[in-house]
């Protein structure tokens, strides 16, 4: 069947990105195979393989026979989260994209409740879920403090977070149960982020799902939180270590600079760095005294967040100077630079983004 009336028939795609985690992805297919009321529409499931060295491909091949509806494997070879949810977004043939992560277990009616209210809120780039975690092990107490950055969400009614208030912030829903209307991602969200997303185990370039956001709520999108979509998060027991907590609420604080940075106004950006370090700074002594003598897991997580934000812009710019010395191109370089590029040009989707494998017929 072409590729143009597979993507004809195609309401809703359910994204799933994974990387060494193929004992996560049995109970994942599990919840998409028991969906409810998705009589309607017609829905696929593509898969997005950042570069596993496990039986992940293996694995799917055997799960994807089982499901009711299509599945497409796809290899992305680019280490990085923002790499693999831009090849989903390029994969999907749904007009809704509908992100989930193979540490998530989307509720029965997960697909029908995304697929509806993406039908009523037109204007809606993205909306997100609810989010229950699911522990290996108890989280430490005031965990609720740090819930959201995991994530957990639980809200009992919908939010719009381009009214009101919320349309000052930088506020938007995390990535985790994440749903984005195609042609709007691709409009207006760079095809390679400023922040990569964890790449491997590393955790540097965390908050690549609300730069993305960000460049829809600054083009004029809306961004919803949906109460009625639920899903459950598995938060292994790894992820609540003194150790993997510093390298997160590192990676998240790095971050800030760029964040800020999106939807400031470019006549701003020079001495805009300069207030948001004054109120870390306030925040950071405030922290610091309120806690002072009474240690806690949760309060260094605080702090490790607010001194990485205080010091964001510092990294930022190491970066770029970094950067800069690393890519000045030599005497020998510039002979050879004209008849590179147009080979790399071409070879770079090849070699980083395989081609999807179908792996279920179009019943």
């Amino acid at each position: 069947m072409c590729l143009a009336l597979l993507g004809s028939m195609i309401n809703f795609s359910v994204a799933i990105r994974t990387y060494n985690r193929a004992e996560r992805l049995p109970r994942l297919f599990a919840a998409l195979r028991s969906q409810a009321n998705t009589q309607s529409f017609r829905w696929e499931i593509v898969i997005v393989d950042n570069n596993s060295t496990d039986h992940t491909a293996q694995l799917i091949e055997q799960l994807a026979p089982t499901m009711p509806v299509p599945v497409r494997y796809q290899m992305e070879r680019r280490q990085g989260a923002s790499f693999a949810r831009q090849a989903a977004v390029l994969e999907a043939q749904g007009p809704l994209i509908g992100f989930l992560d193979d540490d998530n277990i989307p509720a029965a009616d997960w697909v029908q409740q995304a697929y509806e209210f993406g039908q009523a809120h037109t204007k809606a780039a993205a909306f997100g879920s609810q989010i229950h975690g699911n522990f290996e092990v108890a989280p430490p107490p005031h965990f609720e403090r740090i819930a959201s950055f995991f994530p957990v969400v639980e809200r009992s009614h919908d939010v719009c977070f381009t009214a009101g208030k919320r349309r000052l912030s930088n506020h938007v829903p995390p990535g985790a149960g994440l749903v984005i209307r195609k042609w709007a991602w691709l409009e207006h969200v760079p095809s390679e982020l400023k922040l990569k997303g964890p790449i491997g185990n590393t955790l540097h370039k965390k908050g690549e799902d609300t730069e993305a956001l960000l460049h829809l709520k600054k083009a004029g999108w809306e961004i919803w939180f949906n109460a009625q979509l639920h899903v459950i998060h598995i938060i292994d027991k790894e992820r609540l270590t003194p150790a993997y907590l510093k390298k997160f609420f590192q990676g998240v604080g790095y971050s800030r600079y760029t964040i800020r940075m999106i939807t400031c106004h470019p006549a701003m950006r020079l001495p805009m760095p300069l207030l948001p370090m004054l109120n870390d700074c306030r925040k950071l002594l405030s922290h610091s005294l309120k806690h002072l003598g009474q240690p806690s897991l949760v309060a260094y997580c605080e702090y490790t967040l607010l001194r990485s934000s205080l010091v964001s812009p510092l990294v930022n710019l190491k970066e770029k100077l970094l950067g800069i010395s690393a890519t000045r191109p030599t005497a020998e370089s510039l002979t050879t630079a004209k008849s590179l590029t147009t080979a790399k040009k071409g070879k770079e989707t090849a070699e980083t983004r395989e081609p999807a494998k179908s792996l279920t017929p179009l019943s």
